[in-house]
């Protein structure tokens, strides 16, 4: 692995953090995204002091052009990319009937969009290395979550273009990753949108009973060395996913009473 580079969008908190610390401790070089340059410089520097090259690049990956800049950047820095992490996300919480579509769509646009244009621009380099796509979705983009109505579609989304993706990539040697992780503590839930776009602020769900974004990285770089298809990361995530297969109709009744447990709940 040792003068590869990774490419980690959303790099500059949570589980990006922690994946730019766990491929930069296994000889990769970091490109760390992000859209505020001063956390960006802060992580950056976090990694130089532990000996990994990283640099950090200021965009938002829901913007096409920046998704072309972050190529050129990479390519000036380092002269190659051999993996691309579509990390960067955001979440809401909301009924649907409450929700103003422009959360949705802002949703869309970079759970989606941002890693459909970061993936375009960083493909002809990863085929010329045989390199891995790996994109970071989560359980419920395999099963609809009440409240998440716009999280939930944008990650059955990217889950659909990555299955497509790696089966196009079937005769080019390219490694396509579908990660899931579960509830894992991270800041998702303290900027997820609310009816009107505005952040959540406080998480509903009890942050230190969950995965930490450490556990979760090293999960995913050991699956990345593996070069698995999909890899889901928790106990009641796979339960989750095996029910919902099996027991729809009941799953319905879970979840919607597992989610009126959080906080100032909507179907409380």
């Amino acid at each position: 692995m040792k003068d590869k580079v990774v490419i980690i969008t959303g790099g500059s908190s949570g589980i990006g953090k922690a994946l730019a610390e766990a491929f930069g401790k296994n000889g990769f070089k970091i490109v760390i995204t992000g859209r505020k340059k001063e956390a960006l410089d802060e992580v950056s520097a976090a990694l130089k002091s532990q000996h990994i090259e990283a640099i950090g690049f200021q965009g938002d990956v829901s913007i096409e052009e920046d998704n072309v800049k972050m190529v050129a950047a990479t390519l000036q820095a380092f002269g190659r990319i051999d993996i691309l992490i579509n990390n960067a996300g955001i979440s809401m919480r909301a009924p649907f009937k409450d929700v103003d579509l422009k959360v949705i769509k802002q949703v869309m646009d970079i759970n989606f969009w941002g890693a459909i244009y970061a993936t375009k621009y960083c493909l002809p380099e990863i085929l010329k290395n045989k390199g891995s796509v790996i994109g970071i979705s989560s359980i419920a983009g395999f099963r609809g979550l009440p409240g998440r109505v716009g999280y939930s579609a944008s990650k059955f989304a990217l889950q659909g273009f990555l299955e497509s993706l790696r089966t196009e990539m079937f005769k080019t040697g390219v490694h396509v990753l579908t990660a899931c992780p579960g509830f894992t503590a991270s800041n998702i839930r303290k900027s997820s949108l609310t009816s009107d776009g505005t952040a959540q602020g406080e998480s509903p769900r009890k942050e230190e009973l969950m995965m930490t974004a450490e556990e979760c990285a090293l999960l995913i770089y050991k699956a990345t060395v593996k070069r698995k298809k999909y890899i889901i990361m928790t106990t009641q995530g796979k339960m989750t996913v095996f029910l919902n297969k099996w027991f729809p109709g009941w799953m319905d009744k879970m979840v919607y009473n597992t989610m009126a447990k959080e906080d100032d709940s909507p179907f409380s």
